[in-house]
């Protein structure tokens, strides 16, 4: 009968306190509403930058031409190296950390024509590699350059997704469709899926057209790409990718491996890391104010517990001179603000939830993400309001416990 017991002794309580009750359990309510909307939308938002700065690929080192700035066996710096398709090649061959590279040829400013509709964009001649490294993922029924477009000098070309819709404003399906650049006839044979990109370093993906390397030398007299985009493997980081390049390319053009200028390296894992560790910061700084909002409850509960102490200190002494044991009065006054904690923490997970379940609704997720609620979010909140529920409460709990029957029924 006890749990019927205090269940009912905490109905009279909430009954004769109903404004300080609601009040207490609206700061329970609000403080774990908070954490669980402020964990969610930083989850959210953080999976959404990270998703973005990988838009233009992932574990990617993007390299390009430097000048030696260290003298190496007698040779003096200041010497610029220029990479080749066989030094990328020899790159392939060589290194174990490199899953995929490619050369990248550019071309800015390069006409293109479909009908009546003229553009001057950007052509990139790359290997078939690069659309797999670049997150470059062809619309169904479409392709990226393949090997024997490489071999036979094809001229097939794959265009981004919003140059896809400038070329073709009336819709219809491009692929298979003839493109002239700079006068030259292309065969459309993919066009990029729409994907997010917050990085880049030669403009956005959805404008840009690719070429098989063979055709593009065909058309343009050059002997060095502009630059080569490599992938390292999961296991590795972007320093030992780099440092096994410098390594083989330094033997055959004799520079210092550790020469800092030889080449320009961008590795976009740094930038991967640098965020996920600034949304790690955010999202701790979020759930601390929510924690805190969570301890201030707190502090209403164990106040609207002194007050029941105060007001049922009779009712106490006479139990405890009819027998009841501390143990008794500690349960009691426990059980009741659990309750009370436990009542307000539910209702604002529910509201917190809901929230979240109509916000896709918004069409907000391209700024902010969408925003999740996990497992560790779940069990955190419960051991958090256990906590909180067990500090508010201990102290009157004892307070209760302690009191002489003597002494508490002289009282009244």
């Amino acid at each position: 009968m006890r749990p019927w017991h205090y269940l009912r002794q905490f109905f009279i309580d909430l009954s004769r306190q109903k404004l300080r009750t609601a009040m207490t359990t609206f700061g329970i309510f609000w403080g774990t509403c908070s954490i669980v909307l402020l964990f969610a939308f930083g989850q959210g938002l953080r999976e959404k930058q990270i998703q973005s700065q990988r838009g233009m690929g992932e574990n990617i080192l993007v390299i390009w031409p430097g000048v030696t700035s260290l003298e190496y066996k007698g040779l003096p710096k200041g010497r610029r190296i220029r990479m080749t398709e066989d030094d990328v090649k020899s790159i392939r061959q060589q290194a174990q950390l490199i899953q995929r590279v490619s050369p990248e040829y550019i071309r800015w400013g390069i006409p293109v024509k479909r009908g009546r509709n003229l553009n001057n964009r950007r052509v990139h001649g790359v290997w078939p590699e690069y659309g797999e490294m670049r997150n470059i993922i062809p619309v169904m029924g479409s392709r990226f350059i393949n090997q024997a477009d490489i071999d036979e000098q094809r001229r097939v070309c794959v265009i981004g997704d919003r140059l896809a819709k400038d070329l073709f404003p009336r819709g219809g399906g491009p692929i298979g469709e003839t493109l002239l650049i700079q006068g030259v006839p292309f065969v459309i044979v993919g066009v990029m899926k729409e994907k997010r990109q917050d990085s880049s370093y030669s403009g956005r993906d959805a404008w840009k057209i690719w070429i098989p390397s063979s055709t593009y030398r065909t058309m343009w007299t050059q002997p060095y790409p502009n630059n080569v985009v490599a992938q390292i493997v999961p296991t590795a980081t972007g320093d030992q990718g780099e440092s096994e390049i410098n390594s083989i390319l330094a033997r055959k053009y004799r520079f210092d491996p550790d020469d800092p200028r030889t080449l320009g390296v961008w590795d976009t894992t740094r930038n991967v890391a640098f965020m996920k560790n600034l949304f790690d910061a955010f999202q701790g700084f979020l759930v601390g104010i929510g924690i805190l909002t969570l301890i201030t409850g707190a502090i209403g509960v164990s106040n609207i517990m002194y007050v029941v102490l105060e007001e049922r200190t009779k009712e106490i002494g006479i139990k405890m001179a009819l027998g009841a044991r501390r143990s008794y009065v500690i349960t009691q006054f426990l059980s009741e603000t659990m309750l009370l904690t436990l009542v307000g923490g539910f209702l604002g997970f529910l509201f917190a939830a809901l929230i979240i379940r109509i916000f896709p609704t918004f069409g907000l997720e391209e700024f902010v993400g969408i925003p999740r609620v996990n497992l560790f979010i779940g069990v955190m909140i419960t051991v958090l309001l256990g906590i909180v529920a067990l500090g508010a409460g201990i102290f009157p709990a004892l307070r209760a416990s302690r009191l002489q029957p003597v002494q508490a029924l002289k009282l009244f």
